[in-house]
Parts: C-alpha cells; sequence; structure tokens
C-alpha cells in the first residue's frame, strides 16, 4: 500500500510540471487552509514556488469551491462544473437545518444571488468583505456565519468559486464569467470520471474510502466505481478489496525518505482508515487528539511526527515534534525536506530538532 500511495499521489518518482495537471490528476483536492494547500499542490511539481501556485490560480487554471463533505477544495476549470454539479443537490439538502437556524431561506437567495452577480458583473475578483458589504447593502445580512453559508450555496449551486488572492484576502469570482465553458458529462459519465480519478491518484484503496472522499450517496460512489472496474486492478486483503490504477507499485522506498506534510494533505485525509500509515496510539500524542488536525511528518511513507512553521523576514523554521526517536539517516532526510519547503516560499530553512518526541 504505502510504495505505491507515494508513488501514484506523488510524493515520490516524477512530479508534475504544473499545479493544474496535479488537480486533473486527483480530481480534486482538499484546499481550506490556503497556504497549507498550497504546499500541497507545491509538493508534486517540479520546482514549484508559493508565487508560481498563486499564479496558475490568477491565470484561472484553478478555482477552489466545495465539491464535496462541504469542505473546499481546488478543481480544475475543465472539472470545477460537473464535480461541483455531482454532490451539490445531496449538498443543499444536508445543510436543509443549519440553513433555516440561520433564516436563510428561498427568498433571501434570490436577493442574495441578485445583488452577487451585479457586483461580480464586471467578471473580476472581488475580496471576500467588499462581497459581504454590497450584500449587506442589498439588504442580506452577513452576520454571523450567514456570509459563510451565502457564499457556501451560491457556490454549489454553481454561481462562484473562491479566486486568487488579494493582498493576502480571499476572493470571490462569477465561475461562468471567470472560466471559460466546458464540456458537459452526464451523471454516469461524471461519478465514472470521478472514481477513476481517485483510486488512480490514491489507491489502493477501498470502496468505502472513496465513498468518504467523494461525499457520494454510497450506492452512487458504488456506482461510480463498478462503472470503471474494468481499467483498474484490484488484491484482496482478507475481506477487504482494495482497487488501484495498475501496475501496482512495490518497488522499496528511498532509505529514510521524509516528507513534510501540509495540514489535510490528501495522503492523510482521502481514506476512512488510516492505520497503515499512522499507528492510532499517535493520536494520544497531541493536544486535538486526532493526528489529522496537524501537519504531518512522514519518514518512509508513515506518520513519525507532526511539525510547525515560523516565518521570518529571510527565513522559516521547521520544528518537528517526534513520535519516535530518529535512526540513522533520518535526520538528514528531515533536513532536505525542510530544504524544499524553504525553497518552495523562497526562504532559507532552519530544521529545529531536539524540539520533543
Amino acid at each position: 500500500i504505502i510504495p505505491h500511495r507515494l508513488a501514484t499521489q506523488r510524493l515520490v518518482g516524477p512530479k508534475f510540471s504544473d499545479p493544474a495537471s496535479v488537480v486533473a490528476h486527483f480530481g480534486a483536492v482538499q484546499g481550506q487552509d490556503t497556504l497549507y494547500s498550497l504546499w500541497a499542490l507545491g509538493l508534486r511539481v517540479a520546482g514549484a514556488t508559493e508565487g508560481g501556485i498563486e499564479q496558475a490560480i490568477a491565470d484561472r487554471q484553478l478555482v477552489r469551491t466545495w465539491p464535496m463533505r462541504t469542505t473546499l477544495h481546488y478543481v480544475t476549470a475543465a472539472d470545477a462544473r460537473w464535480i461541483v454539479r455531482l454532490n451539490a443537490e445531496r449538498t443543499l439538502r444536508g445543510a436543509a437545518r443549519r440553513l433555516r437556524e440561520l433564516e436563510l431561506d428561498e427568498a433571501t437567495f434570490a436577493r442574495s444571488r441578485r445583488a452577487i452577480e451585479s457586483a461580480l458583473a464586471d467578471g473580476r475578483p472581488l475580496a471576500r468583505p467588499a462581497l459581504y458589504a454590497a450584500l449587506e447593502a442589498a439588504g442580506v445580512s452577513t452576520a454571523g456565519q450567514r456570509g459563510y453559508y451565502l457564499m457556501w450555496y451560491h457556490a454549489n449551486e454553481g454561481l462562484i468559486a473562491i479566486g486568487p488572492r488579494r493582498d493576502k484576502q480571499q476572493t470571490v469570482v462569477l465561475l461562468d464569467a471567470w472560466l471559460p465553458p466546458a464540456p458537459e458529462r452526464t451523471r454516469d459519465e461524471a461519478l465514472g470520471e470521478l472514481a477513476w480519478r481517485y483510486f488512480r491518484s490514491h489507491g489502493p484503496a477501498l470502496a468505502k474510502d472513496f465513498i468518504w472522499w467523494s461525499g457520494l450517496a454510497a450506492a452512487e460512489a458504488r456506482a461510480g466505481l463498478e462503472i470503471v472496474k474494468s481499467r483498474l486492478a484490484s488484491e484482496t486483503v482478507g475481506k477487504e478489496t482494495f482497487w488501484f490504477a495498475p501496475p501496482l507499485i512495490t518497488e522499496p522506498i528511498a532509505a529514510s525518505a521524509a516528507h513534510l506534510l501540509p495540514y489535510l494533505d490528501e495522503y492523510i485525509v482521502a481514506y476512512r482508515e488510516r492505520d497503515a500509515i499512522q499507528p492510532p496510539a499517535y493520536n494520544a500524542l497531541v493536544e486535538s487528539g486526532n493526528v489529522i488536525f496537524h501537519p504531518p511528518l512522514l519518514i518512509d511513507g508513515r506518520v513519525a511526527g507532526i511539525w510547525t512553521r515560523k516565518l521570518n523576514k529571510d527565513r522559516v523554521v521547521i520544528t518537528p515534534k517526534l513520535f519516535r526517536p530518529l535512526v540513522a539517516g533520518e535526520a538528514e532526510a528531515l533536513t532536505l525536506a525542510s530544504a524544499q519547503l524553504g525553497a518552495f516560499l523562497g526562504l532559507t530553512a532552519e530544521l529545529a530538532l531536539g524540539g520533543g518526541g
């Protein structure tokens, strides 16, 4: 499992040439934390820089929206509409109670839709505070969580998406004005395509992993897998069947390979069960009680700790919290991984080892 996932997730082996190719490979890449999510893409692009990833967003190759699990993901310009459409009805139906609690009804959504279309009519990105001000001016309150849920609702209906950052502010774009037209897909085509993207980029994985990741109803997720089974290979272990795009990669991992993964990286978050890469006992070693809520440190494809970063004027200080002692070669591997992050940020990397285990 580990050598194959590391390779198909492009954490080892050939990197992609550009950020859009990364996202197209995965189908969608979780991106709710802006800065960490830039690094999630950068890890998989040859010679990547943070500015280069942001430029791809500004160039309209990528947008962020809420296509699955009510969570922000990167999707490509070609995929944004059909991926959002797959889950939108189910997602909005599941949020009906929360929308009622916020007093967001059809009349309010109609008014906010008109206000958003007017505010974004010139086709340019608008900072979120400015969009909220336009909504308030139209008589639509954004107090509390209403502003967030208004954006989320209109993204799920395909009206808007999150565009490039401007002065460190999140911006909003009118989807049809920002992105070029893209081919339509039937529902079966979309289900099959999403299943193919998932298993080729995340395999070996279980059907229940795809159900979790996609946010689809179990029957629809299984239907998507059924559509692409002939293109996949499988291995059964006990009662579990793992699916993946052939061939199965089993070559040993380079000795002491280390990765500083971002918070909520696909390598960690995209599976229902994570015991293969992280002993459950490690959850007790972090304050949150769950390693998934921290940036994980991998050695040889397995979680060996978590890490934090501190940005100074000319350097980034990386402080690991190790869950086990390092062995020969692992400190050097961590230094190399730290240098990779420093190069991405355009800063000198300083690895502060000795802080704990």
